[in-house]
Order: C-alpha cells, then sequence, then structure tokens
C-alpha cells in the first residue's frame, strides 16, 4: 500500500482507501503547499506567505512549526501501514515533501496530460479520462488564500484545456453524440470560448441538428460582440461556414463506431396469472423473483411484526398496505419479504399485479384476479363460477383453511383489494399501492406502512450492485453528484446504475454532468420502457389526479426549488383559503406525490418536482400560472414584512406594500422575536424561491422589498453569501426603479454585505453610492445609518478614529430623530468605538444609555449588543468577572434569537476572557465553538485565527489580557 495525496479537490491523505487525519483547515493549507513543489524545498517565508497570505500575524511563524510538526507525525504514522511512505524534512533552503508525484493527483494530472498530448488518437483518449477522472470537486475547496485562489484558477484552466483537447480527439473518431450534453453544460460556464462553440457546433451538425449548430454561432456571435466588443475567430468562422455548406470535412467519419442500443430495458413483468401449475398442483408459488434489494431494515422489521403470524385473534387475516410514489420500492419490499417469509406460510404464495398504476395498460379487475388466483389454487376452468359474488365466496372458501400469503401489488384503490382479502385467520395479505389505503385500515384493520426513499447509505450500496465497488471507488464524487440528482428514490438509482453499467463509454462523469441539467434529467433517467422511466412513472400519478389537484402539482412545481412549502403559502399559490388548499393537497399526500414532513409543511421529490414543473410549462395557462405565482411573491412578502417588524421594529422600516392579490390569505405574525426566528427558517427557501420569481417577472418593487424583508433574518444567521447575492438582485431592481430611497436602501446594505465577506473597496464603493442617493433624497435618517456602515468599514481596516468619527455624526442625526432604537443603536456604536481607543468611562456611559432604551422598549436584540459592548469595556478595563456576565448574558440572548452570527462573535470574546483568567481548557472550549460557526457562516479567516491562537495557546497565569480583538458586527441592527 502506498500514501496517496489529493489535491485536485478537497486536500486529502488515504492508505489502502484508509483515510488519513490531516487536521484543521490551515494545517491542510501548509500540506498543500509542500506537495504544490513535491521533492522541492519550499521556504519558510514561502510558505507563510501561501498559507496565511498578506496577513501573516506575529505568533504565525510558530504555527506553522506546530502544523509541520503535526504533519510529519500523521504522515509518519501512515508511512508505518503502507509500504511506499512520505516525509516532510528540513532542508537549507526550506521544507519539503518527498514522495513520489505519482502520488499526488496533481502531478499525475499534469503527466497524464503530456503523456496524451503526445500520443496517438487511441492511447490519448484513455489518457485523458484518466486525468480528468482524478478531479474530485474544485482544488482546495476549503482553502482561501490568494495563494490557493490563484493557483485554484490556474488549475481549473488546465482541467478545461485538457477536456478540449480529450473533445478535438473523440470528435475525431466519432464520438459526437457522447459529448453532446457535456458540450452544452461546459458551454453554460464558458460562454465565450470560441473553441468550445466549435465543438459544440461540429457535435449539434453531427447529430442532425444543423440550424441548433447555427443558433450556437449566433449567440456566441452576440455575446463576443457584447461582452468584449470583438467577432468571432478565423476558426469558428470557418466552423460556421462549414455547417453553411454541408462541408464533407465535418460530417461524421466512416470508422465512427454504430450508435449503441438502448440501455438499461429490464425484462417484462410477470403476467397476472403467475407461474403456470398442473391441474394436481395445489400449493401455488407464485411470487416472482426477487431482484436487486438493499437496505430497509426497519420496514422489513415492521412488516415481520405486522404479519409474521397470521393468526389473529378476531378470525380475520391480517393484512399491511406498503404504500409510497412511484419507484420508491414497494414492489422490491413486499416481495424480498414474501421470499423471506416463505417458511411462515407453508400453504402456498399467491402473488398479483393489479396493475393499478400503469403506464401502459387498464387497471386489473378484481374478478379477473380472483380467477387468476383460482386457476393457480387448481380449479378447473369449467368449474369456475360467472357471478362476481360466487367467484370471490369460491376463492375464499379454499383458501380459509390454509396458511397463505397473498400479495396484491399495485392496487389502484381500496374498492380493487376488498374482493381479493381471504375471509381466514391463518392468511396474510400484503397490499402496495401509490394511494394511502386508510380505508383498508378502517374496514378491515389493515397495518398501513408509507415507504419513503433511501437513505444516503442504502443509496450508496443500490448503485455499488449494480456497478460493484471498485467502479464506485474509483470515481467517489461522481458517485456523490449521480446519486444527489437521484435523490435517494431507487428507480432513478437503478436506472443510472444500469445506463453507467451497460452504456457505451459513459462514464460515471459524463452520467452526473447529464443528470445535472435540471430540465433534461429526467431524459437521462430512461433506461428504455416504460416501467423504467422516471417520467412515464410520474404520468401515471398525474393522470390519476382530478383536475384541482392536477393543478395544484403544476403550480407547486413552477413554484421554485425551495424543499417546502406552509399550507398557508400553498395557499396563496392555489389562490383558495387554506382549508380548501388541505383538501387539495391532501388528495396529492394520498398518492405520494406531496409528503408531510411536519403538520402544515408540505414536500415534493426533486424529481417529482421536475415532472411537475415540465407540466406546468405545458399545460398551465400563461396568464394563470403568472397571477398563481404573484399570489405566492405577495403573501411571502406580506407575511415576511409583518414578521420582520417584530424583529427590528424601527420606524425606518414602514415599507409602502402594494395590496396583495384576490385569493391571498395573509396570517398574522408570532408574537416574539424567537418565534418569528422560528418563521424564516421554516421559510426563508421560499422567500428567495419568491424574490428569484419576481425578479425573472421583472416585478422590481416586489424584488428590492423582498431584499428587505429576508435582511434582518439572513444578517442575524450569517449566511454571508446569500445576503449578498440577496441585495446584489435587490440592488439591480432598485436601480431600475429608480427611486432614490430604494437605491440608498439597497446600496447601504450592499456596502455592508460586502464588508462582511472582506470585499472592503466594494463596500466604500457601494456606501459612497448610498450616501449620494440619500442626499438626493433629503433622507437624513437614511444618511445617518449610512454612516454607521462607513464606520463598520473602517474599523475592519483598522482605522477606529475614522469609525468613531463617523458614528458620532450617526448620534448627532439620530437625535434629531424620533425613533428611539436608532438612537439606542448609535449609543452603542459609539461606546464601543470609544472603548477600542481606550476611552472606557465615555463608552461606559454611552453603552449604559442605549442598554436603559432598548430594555425600556423591550428591543432584546439591541440589549444583547449592547451587553456585548459592555463585556468588551469590562475585559479591556481588566475586569474579567464582570465581562463574563456580560457575554454570558448576550450569548444567551443571541442564541435564544437565532442570531448565530452575533452568537458567534460573543464566544470568541468569552474565550479571550476565560485565557485572562487563566483557564485555558475553558477558553479553547468557547473558541472552537465559535470557530464551529464561523465555519457554517463561511468565515474562514476568523475561523482560522482562533484556530491558530487555539494552536499556540498554552497555560498563562491568570490577569494577562490578550490583544484587542477584532470588533464584531453589532454596532448597527439590521438594516
Amino acid at each position: 500500500m502506498t500514501i496517496e495525496f489529493g489535491m485536485l479537490g478537497e486536500i486529502q491523505a488515504h492508505v489502502g482507501g484508509t483515510a488519513v487525519d490531516l487536521g484543521p483547515v490551515r494545517q491542510r493549507c501548509v500540506l498543500a503547499a509542500l506537495l504544490t513543489d513535491v521533492n522541492r524545498a519550499v521556504p519558510v517565508d514561502g510558505l507563510l506567505g501561501r498559507v496565511w497570505g498578506a496577513r501573516i500575524s506575529p505568533g504565525a511563524r510558530s504555527t506553522l512549526y506546530s502544523y509541520l510538526s503535526r504533519l510529519r507525525q500523521a504522515l509518519g504514522a501512515a508511512a508505518d501501514a503502507s509500504s511506499s511512505g512520505a516525509a516532510i524534512e528540513r532542508r537549507p533552503g526550506g521544507y519539503v515533501l518527498l514522495t513520489d508525484p505519482d502520488l499526488v493527483d496533481l502531478h499525475l494530472f499534469r503527466d497524464l496530460v503530456g503523456r496524451a498530448r503526445a500520443a496517438e488518437d487511441e492511447s490519448a483518449a484513455a489518457l485523458f479520462e484518466r486525468a480528468l477522472g482524478l478531479w474530485r470537486g474544485e482544488p482546495f475547496a476549503t482553502l482561501d488564500t490568494p495563494w490557493c485562489n490563484s493557483l485554484r484558477a490556474s488549475l481549473l484552466e488546465e482541467r478545461h484545456a485538457c477536456l478540449l483537447d480529450r473533445n478535438d480527439v473523440l470528435l475525431r473518431h466519432g464520438r459526437h453524440a457522447a459529448l453532446l450534453s457535456e458540450l452544452a453544460s461546459c458551454l453554460d460556464g464558458h460562454a465565450l470560448d470560441e473553441r468550445l462553440a466549435a465543438q459544440y457546433m461540429l457535435a449539434l451538425y453531427r447529430s442532425g441538428r444543423t440550424a441548433d449548430a447555427l443558433r450556437c454561432f449566433d449567440r456566441i456571435r452576440h455575446a463576443l460582440a457584447e461582452e468584449l466588443g470583438s467577432d468571432p475567430g478565423p476558426e469558428l468562422r470557418r466552423r460556421h461556414q462549414q455547417v453553411l455548406t454541408n462541408d464533407p470535412a465535418i460530417r461524421v467519419p466512416s470508422d465512427a463506431p454504430a450508435p449503441s442500443p438502448a440501455a438499461g430495458a429490464v425484462p417484462a413483468s410477470v403476467p397476472a396469472s403467475g407461474i403456470a401449475s398442473s391441474r394436481d398442483r395445489t400449493v401455488p408459488r407464485q411470487l416472482p423473483s426477487s431482484g436487486l434489494f438493499v437496505g430497509r431494515g426497519a420496514e422489513v422489521a415492521e412488516l415481520d411484526k405486522a404479519l409474521g403470524t397470521a393468526d389473529r385473534a378476531d378470525g380475520s387475516a391480517a393484512v399491511c398496505a406498503v404504500s409510497g410514489s412511484g419507484g420508491v420500492g414497494k414492489t422490491s419490499l413486499a416481495v424480498h419479504w414474501a421470499h423471506r417469509a416463505l417458511g411462515r406460510f407453508p400453504d402456498g404464495q399467491l402473488y398479483v399485479d393489479l396493475r393499478g398504476f400503469t403506464p401502459s395498460g387498464e387497471p386489473l379487475t378484481s374478478a379477473t384476479a380472483v380467477r387468476g388466483f383460482l386457476d393457480a389454487l387448481g380449479v378447473d376452468p369449467g368449474s369456475i363460477p360467472a357471478d362476481q359474488q360466487a367467484l370471490t365466496g369460491l376463492y375464499r372458501t379454499l383458501v380459509a383453511d390454509r396458511r397463505m400469503l397473498v400479495v396484491l401489488d399495485n392496487a389502484r384503490d381500496v374498492d380493487q383489494v376488498t374482493d381479493l382479502l381471504p375471509g381466514g385467520a391463518g392468511c396474510a395479505v400484503l397490499v402496495t399501492s401509490r394511494r394511502r389505503l386508510t380505508g383498508l385500515a378502517v374496514t378491515h384493520g389493515a397495518h398501513l406502512l408509507p415507504l419513503d426513499v433511501l437513505s444516503p447509505y442504502e443509496s450508496r450500496n443500490l448503485f455499488g450492485r449494480h456497478l460493484g465497488e471498485e467502479r464506485l471507488a474509483a470515481d467517489p464524487t461522481a458517485v456523490t453528484a449521480v446519486l444527489e440528482h437521484c435523490a435517494g428514490l431507487p428507480l432513478a438509482i437503478s436506472v443510472a446504475g444500469a445506463r453507467a453499467a451497460v452504456g457505451s463509454g459513459l462514464t460515471l462523469a459524463a452520467l452526473a454532468e447529464e443528470l445535472q441539467a435540471r430540465p433534461e434529467r429526467l431524459d437521462a433517467l430512461d433506461a428504455g420502457d416504460l416501467s423504467t422511466n422516471v417520467r412515464a412513472v410520474c404520468r401515471v400519478s398525474y393522470r390519476s389526479l382530478t383536475d384541482r389537484a392536477a393543478e395544484a402539482l403544476r403550480l407547486l412545481g413552477a413554484a421554485g426549488p425551495a424543499p417546502e412549502i406552509g399550507l398557508a403559502a400553498a395557499a396563496a399559490l392555489l389562490g383558495e383559503p387554506p382549508a380548501a388548499a388541505r383538501v387539495t393537497l391532501r388528495e396529492l399526500e394520498t398518492v405520494h406525490l406531496v409528503q408531510q414532513p411536519a403538520p402544515g409543511r408540505y414536500g415534493m421529490h426533486d424529481l417529482i418536482r421536475l415532472y411537475a414543473a415540465e407540466r406546468a410549462a405545458e399545460d398551465q395557462p400563461r396568464e394563470s400560472l403568472e397571477r398563481a405565482l404573484r399570489r405566492l411573491t405577495d403573501f411571502y412578502l406580506h407575511t415576511g414584512y409583518a414578521c420582520d417588524l417584530v424583529l427590528s421594529p424601527f420606524e425606518h422600516h414602514v415599507l409602502d406594500l402594494e395590496p396583495a392579490l384576490d385569493g391571498v390569505t395573509l396570517v398574522e405574525p408570532p408574537a416574539d422575536q424567537a418565534a418569528v426566528m422560528s418563521w424564516f427558517r421554516a421559510e426563508h427557501a421560499g422567500l428567495v424561491a419568491a424574490q428569484r420569481v419576481a425578479h425573472l417577472h421583472r416585478w422590481d418593487r416586489l424584488v428590492w422589498q423582498l431584499a428587505r424583508v429576508v435582511d434582518g433574518f439572513l444578517w442575524r444567521q450569517g449566511r454571508l453569501h446569500e445576503h449578498l447575492a440577496l441585495w446584489r438582485t435587490g440592488l439591480a431592481a432598485a436601480e431600475r426603479l429608480g427611486e432614490g430611497t430604494a437605491r440608498a436602501w439597497a446600496h447601504r446594505r450592499l456596502a455592508h454585505a460586502c464588508a462582511r465577506v472582506g470585499h472592503h473597496d466594494r463596500a466604500v464603493h457601494h456606501a459612497d453610492l448610498a450616501l449620494a442617493a440619500a442626499q438626493e433624497a433629503a433622507d437624513v435618517t437614511e444618511q445617518a445609518r449610512i454612516h454607521d456602515v462607513i464606520a463598520w468599514s473602517w474599523a475592519r481596516q483598522g482605522d477606529d478614529r475614522e469609525a468613531l468619527a463617523h458614528v458620532r455624526h450617526t448620534l448627532r442625526l439620530q437625535r434629531q430623530g424620533a425613533d428611539p432604537l436608532a438612537q439606542a443603536n448609535a449609543l452603542n456604536a459609539v461606546g464601543w468605538y470609544e472603548a477600542r481607543l481606550g476611552e472606557y468611562g465615555q463608552a461606559l456611559a454611552h453603552c449604559e444609555e442605549g442598554l436603559e432604551i432598548h430594555r425600556r422598549h423591550g428591543f432584546r436584540d439591541g440589549e444583547a449588543c449592547t451587553l456585548d459592548s459592555l463585556g468588551f469595556i469590562a475585559h479591556a478595563a481588566g475586569h474579567h468577572d464582570e465581562a463574563l456576565a456580560h457575554y454570558e448574558r448576550a450569548r444567551v440572548l443571541f442564541h435564544d434569537l437565532g442570531n448565530l452570527y452575533e452568537e458567534a462573535n460573543t464566544l470568541a470574546n468569552l474565550g479571550d476572557v476565560h485565557l485572562a483568567l487563566g483557564r485555558t481548557d475553558r477558553a479553547r472550549d468557547q473558541w472552537r465553538r465559535a470557530a464551529g460557526l464561523f465555519r457554517v457562516q463561511h468565515r474562514t479567516e476568523e475561523a482560522d485565527r482562533l484556530e491558530d491562537k487555539s494552536a499556540a495557546t498554552t497555560d498563562r497565569p491568570p490577569g494577562r489580557t490578550p490583544s484587542t480583538p477584532a470588533g464584531p458586527d453589532h454596532t448597527t441592527q439590521p438594516p
């Protein structure tokens, strides 16, 4: 075994498939810095620059040595378990990592690409594929330094160049069909790449899509003109001319492989009559063969409990109804359990496919099913009565004294099943259906077993049963992507597995890219016949719905990718009261097209959502669809606005909303901030999707108002990049509206969002534009808030004196207004920066005044922020016990309010106080908790700083105060 290193994705190392623990993120960055120059010494200053960038702290060098020591230990332990190890050594020129370059995926990739470019096409294609297969994702996926970012961009360009070279090889040999979807997806991310566009045009032309090839040329020609002010180059123009003139030079090569037959077809289903029996055979064995089956341990145990003992005290047959969406594995579970339980039913097993939800043909009548059972039981055809009641009576008579299992697969409804239920207590009945057969529970005491999708572990296991573990291990990134797109649906996983197993040249990476495109995903999940076509399976359930329920499914599919929707929001989408919407949704739930993961919350499987969106595009009138989406947007805007006022009860938060459309039932917001944060957590994906819908329809006022509404929640949760995207969209809408106040708001919030993610130049730029817009609108209070943002940006750059000047100006302006909470925020901001500058007496007075106002008005968020400031003042003044009390009260408030961003800051501050008190373990614990939250919020620099501090910390005597921490972002309440 050898130690293998991965850089083309997250930094990792493995010995014989077992991962090596490489430590925290920055320690992995040290490893990456050495691996990039494997077998060559890297100077210590070079390592510091690569790992810390321009922000090299005084303790960075000692931390680097600590990381190198830990890496040596980790690699040394791994070397003990391998036949050829790797080692880090100190050399005169710095540190060097010694290993075989081919054991580092980056260097192996470059070697393979070089060999492929020098090889003949036949060998080159395999070498290119092997090189591309090494990629697991973005290089250094969790690292964020200038060096990492620069090298990442360079490597992605190398990969793209490799991809283009590979494409040329495959196109020269007529493999255009296999490349088509991959080329389309790649062109989406490289819209100005002329070489890629020429390859795509060739693939389209050879696939008989000449018009699409010409449209591709027109698109890139327009894009080049708009983005670069240039025309296509000579090679792309030549390809365009070749397509126009049907040039023989670009036709399919004569030695191109013939198209492969459709892959993944499965045998026809077992006939309804089952396996033929001779006349004297009285023990029927009608169960179909048990196919691939994985997992479902809990469900199998539940079936054992429900049907394992056929004798029931009331003399009736035990009945269990398994229900679930199409393709979820109901039949597979039923047949697997039935074979497993053969010994419990010595008198035989009857099986029938009732065809209740079959893509072709009509459902089986109960009379036809009973005749099949009688035939299997050995009844002479001439003795079978024609009357339905007599037919059922004969069947029940024959099985009355037997211990038999009856499997009624794919039932349409309760009526289809009732005549097939035995009367004797010795029998057990296992029913499967897409409907929840609640009526069977009412009339026959049936046990209802709803079946959900597979777990991630079970999904991978099923995929591996199709492809083998070796192939899965060869490309784990592609496996993860494929399974993510299949979303646990066994049918989808099996179709993907069958296609990958038998598809000519279909790599897992290519399959993953094919599934990546949402509009074409259902096309990719088609194994060649109706029973193995996810779209066809969805179509059967769709056709079983009433008109109203079918429209509801379409609208839910068109509403966007939010994982769930609440009852009130769904009612607005459907344009009916919540009580009526609940009835409509119950029909969808009955056939497992939607689920209720929690009471009043409705979810839909991703593949069903894709099918519903397709149907909306084709079947729903455009005006009706737009009106439904507008109702949903209105609901989110009005309800979210009412909730936001609870979070941020400032006078300047008042919005002038247009009335909601008819059909929207608005709900009262929760009364307290904690409940409001819970509402936002449940609905925030829907709110963001609503803004996206409004943006697509150019409902600009709604777009920027939705940004206002969601802003406070994202702010408190520390969802930095979502917050940035929210206001970029909101600003674009505000600019189109051209209203000064709206533009000032959008620029101000975008400025603060930019500052939070470290884009300080952009923050200052947007703050300047915000101030100009506010001055143009003569909005004095908005100008005050903008000065607050400018102050925070200056503070992030280390100029607390300039920051204090701006917040003092803010306080002067706010004292002229009539918003006490805005004044309290300004007092806290002034106190904070005064404390940063050592003016503790004034700082204490200002913060205590602000705290009194917040408490008087019951604004707990402001109270928590001001307590945090008081904790900082006490800590800086050496009053550590007092600081702990303030910080802990602030932390509890932030936690209760769901303000994770500020909770992380306060935890870091608590760690500093514990360190000053000599409680090193407590300090590290607080820093660890804070760093975890920082990581979740993508605040990598802050997390790295805490991890470095923790690594460098040793026990110190109490009373020593660490350096002043960077100021938390709580001097202004959102927004």
